[in-house]
Formats: structure tokens, C-alpha cells, sequence
């Protein structure tokens, strides 16, 4: 069967009608309050409402128009497909390194997240993204299989020496490769009371991307699988991913074990 997309092309080629339809959403209202929210002339609007009306979305009562449950239909599925096409472009850059078995990931959970991508002539945005997370928060929690970048050590090193609650989850790899970093500093944070180091051999989405849990965030660390650079930040305050980032959390973390901060003194240089 053929789609026809006259419907769709109507709508979607018109900011005003886009906008109307919008706003008629919200509920019922008169014209003047459509001219303020669309930013139409008046006559505009009165041809939108009347090409909605005669494609019956529309029922007038005097002075006020609302959408009758043909045009709330239109007007939920229309706009839903709208500001998932938005998420869609905000997203398209990194969609390779979004989670896939982490359970419950969805990318409407993170809707109006803040993207950081390296630009053409700025690489370092993620990582800088990445330290001012860390340093702004009073605990982090999360989990990861690459070796983050020395400032972004040395920030969280120096977090958790001022007190920040630490609970990370690595893999034996990562592990031995912060370690390698500089022994001395993660002996000395290891055997902070506020943190806690754990080690998984399996973590989900290991190849592509962690998560990282702040005060009033949640992030993704996105990476390269062959070269376990960092190559983006998404986060996002949203209540929802923040519930579904501690729940991911708990589940990495009961299948993880707790690693003795004797064990790096042991391992450390002489």
C-alpha cells in the first residue's frame, strides 16, 4: 500500500500550521491568543483554522476553537513524530555509542540532553564536559571498561580526597590501567573512607559506552571500541534517566566485587 504524505506535507511545510495545531494542544482558545503563540497575522490564522476546520480537527464555539478527537489525534501523533525527529538530530552524532544491554535504555530518556562531540576545530569537548561533571558534584557513582584521560583522573582523584563518595565499577582492564596512571594516587584514594572500587569481567555495553551517575545528572561516556578514547558526553537532569541510571547501577554493582585497597599497595612500585 502506498502512503499518501499530502496530510503530512501540509502540516510539516507550515510553521504556522505546526504551530496552531500546537497550540490548540494545550486546549481551547480564541484567535488573538494563536496570533500571540504562532507569531501569524491574523489573517494567517484564520486560514490555518479554517483548512483545520474543513478537514474537521476543528469545532468553533463563538470566539474560541478547539480540536475535536480527530484533530487531538492528529495533533498527538504529529507532534510526537516532531520532537522525535529532534531527538533523532540531537542524537544522530552519537547513536553508535548508545547503550543497547543496559536494560531499560530508551533515547526519550534523554530527550534534552546536553550532546558534547568533538567538533572539527575543538577535539577536547567531551572531556572537558566530562571534568566539570566530576568537579561539580559531591558523589559519583558509575561504571566503565576504558582508562579516562589524566586530567579527568586527577579531577576525580582530587575529589575524592575532598571528601566527594566514590563508587565505581571497572573492569580488570580498566582497573590495571588507572592503576598504571599513577599508583600512588589511586592507593591513596583507595583508601579513602568515601570510596569504593569494584571490578566486573563483563559490563554491559562495554565495547561502546559507561555510565556515570552525579548529584543532578546522569551521563554516558561514549568510546571508542579500538582505541577506548572518549569520544562524547551525553547527559541529562531528567528524573526518569536518573531513575533508570541508578537502577542500571544496582544491577552492574551486585554483580561486581569489592576490590581491598590493600591489594594496590601490594602491586605498587618499589
Amino acid at each position: 500500500m502506498t502512503v499518501d504524505i499530502t496530510t503530512i506535507q501540509f502540516l510539516a511545510l507550515s510553521a504556522h500550521r505546526v504551530g496552531v495545531l500546537e497550540a490548540l494542544a494545550d486546549g481551547t482558545t480564541d484567535r488573538r491568543a494563536l496570533c500571540e503563540a504562532t507569531g501569524a497575522s491574523s489573517p494567517t490564522v484564520g486560514r490555518v483554522l479554517a483548512d483545520f476546520q474543513e478537514r474537521k480537527w476543528l469545532v468553533r464555539d463563538g470566539p474560541t476553537y478547539g480540536l475535536t478527537h480527530l484533530g487531538e489525534y492528529v495533533a498527538d501523533q504529529f507532534l510526537a513524530f516532531r520532537d522525535a525527529m529532534e531527538i533523532e538530530e540531537k542524537l544522530r552524532d552519537v547513536w553508535l555509542w548508545l547503550p543497547r544491554e543496559m536494560p531499560g535504555f530508551s533515547v526519550d530518556l534523554f530527550a534534552d540532553a546536553v550532546v558534547s562531540y568533538p567538533g572539527p576545530a575543538y577535539p577536547y569537548e567531551p572531556v572537558e564536559r566530562l571534568g566539570r561533571l566530576i568537579a561539580s558534584t559531591s558523589s559519583l557513582r558509575g561504571f566503565d571498561n576504558i582508562v579516562f584521560k589524566s586530567s579527568n583522573l586527577e579531577t576525580a582523584c582530587g575529589a575524592v580526597l575532598e571528601g566527594m563518595a566514590f563508587e565505581y565499577v571497572f573492569t580488570p582492564e580498566a582497573l590495571e590501567g588507572t592503576f598504571a596512571w599513577n599508583p600512588e594516587r589511586i592507593i591513596e584514594v583507595a583508601g579513602c573512607e568515601n570510596a569504593t572500587v569494584l571490578v566486573h569481567e563483563n559490563l554491559p555495553d562495554g565495547n561502546r559506552c559507561g555510565l556515570g551517575i552525579v548529584d543532578d545528572r546522569v551521563g554516558i561516556c561514549c568510546h571508542d571500541a579500538s582505541t577506548g578514547a572518549l569520544v562524547a558526553v551525553v547527559d541529562t537532569d531528567a528524573p526518569e534517566a536518573r531513575e533508570w541510571a541508578v537502577s542500571v547501577f544496582e544491577q552492574v554493582r551486585e554483580g561486581a566485587t569489592p576490590v581491598d585497597p590493600t591489594a594496590f599497595e601490594s602491586r605498587a612500585p618499589s
